[in-house]
């Protein structure tokens, strides 16, 4: 296992079924809470990194977002970075927070927030779907009136297309597709911060009204308002209530299929973390949909191929099953996925779980997790995909 860690001080994290706060009001709630968990003053921080991905198109506010939504905080005159990845900026945050706080003797907060219910159905989804290239959108919207998509959604389309593909090079099967979407929402009604706290069965998952493909409504994530934060600071600056062993990142240029570009981050980051994806007692992983699950667990390695899809129908990723746990949070199906604020919700939730905080969700005996957040698509490659490995401090 890697040495070169940096240790987690404090963490915070709204409550992702409210739709009644503003950018302000959720950044400033979950910096006091991470603040106040560290037990250190403002003052002390050598940087703030602020992950937001829709705010100029949803929240009137294109720049500055971390110094607008904070400027009522306690921050004073502390450096804020913004850092706009798409789904990924709260990864990419705390990517960049891990390494400056390696580089200095003072703690670094990294802040993630979304504001997506507006009123506006249409403007969320336009906002989304900026996390493609430009020059190719109203191509893809041509696609997919041609085939038939009831969302209306580039990315929404895009996963029907990958869930076809898994099911007919893997061999998985809609049912398993479900499974794994009755155990997000099962592990997200053990979560009081959950989105969706309702538990569902796999009858009510399958017929749910249609998405795109055999995606219906419950596999699939959701519009979410929310924020979360994390301080990190160097080993034996403060005490540690979690550590980060490593944080590897990439961006695809097109050079990949998506699924290769999971693959290639995963063995670079399984190398740098000195860790392979058999040590880990459970994952966070980028759950856009169900089948989405089902297709990363395999794609890091974590499963082999054609073995993720009855893993999860027999209950082995599930809180007290007999593999690694996945998604615990609920992920994005059931917790939310507030974009810019899901890399850093998936690294509280771990966290949680190193403290032994977890309530009804906690994973037994948990002492090594994986975060892994992705964000935008870029010629049929991940524009970014980010992994990061945490540890209990002992």
């Amino acid at each position: 296992m890697s040495t070169d860690h940096v240790d987690v001080l404090g963490t915070g994290m709204t409550d992702m079924s409210r739709r009644d706060l503003t950018p302000d009001q959720m950044a400033l709630q979950v910096v006091d809470e991470a603040m106040a968990d560290a037990g250190i003053d403002p003052a002390e921080l050598a940087l703030v990194v602020v992950g937001n991905a829709a705010g100029g198109r949803l929240n009137d506010q294109g720049c500055i977002r971390g110094q607008t939504w904070l400027r009522k905080s306690a921050l004073g005159d502390v450096p804020i970075v913004n850092v706009d990845n798409s789904c990924a900026g709260g990864t990419s945050a705390l990517h960049l927070a891990t390494y400056t706080a390696r580089a200095q003797d003072r703690p670094v907060l990294a802040l993630g927030v979304e504001k997506m219910w507006t009123g506006d159905r249409a403007g969320t989804l336009d906002a989304i779907e900026s996390g493609l290239p430009a020059d190719y959108r109203a191509d893809m919207h041509a696609r997919l009136v041609e085939n038939g998509n009831p969302a209306d959604s580039i990315l929404m389309g895009l996963n029907a297309a990958w869930a076809a593909q898994f099911m007919e090079e893997r061999g998985a099967t809609v049912e398993q597709v479900a499974a794994a979407a009755v155990k997000a929402r099962r592990h997200g009604s053990l979560n009081p911060l959950a989105q969706c706290q309702q538990a569902v069965t796999m009858e009510e998952v399958l017929e749910a009204p249609q998405v795109a493909g055999v995606l219906t409504r419950l596999m699939c994530s959701s519009f979410t308002d929310g924020a979360a934060a994390v301080v990190v600071g160097a080993p034996g600056s403060r005490r540690p209530i979690a550590r980060i062993v490593g944080s590897v990142a990439r961006s695809g240029c097109g050079n990949l299929d998506y699924h290769d570009r999971l693959t290639e981050t995963s063995r670079a980051a399984y190398e740098s973390f000195g860790i392979g994806p058999e040590d880990f007692d459970m994952v966070e992983l980028h759950d856009a949909t169900s089948a989405e699950e089902l297709f990363a667990l395999e794609s890091l390695g974590i499963f082999g191929s054609g073995e993720a899809g009855p893993a999860t129908l027999a209950g082995h990723t599930t809180i007290g099953g007999n593999g690694i746990t996945v998604n615990p949070s609920g992920g994005l199906v059931a917790r939310g996925h507030p974009l810019g604020a899901t890399g850093i919700a998936q690294v509280v939730e771990l966290v949680t779980q190193l403290r032994g905080r977890a309530g009804a969700r906690q994973v037994e005996g948990a002492r090594l997790g994986l975060a892994v957040n992705t964000g935008g698509v870029v010629d049929g490659d991940a524009g970014y995909v980010g992994m990061t490995a945490l540890s209990a401090p002992g």
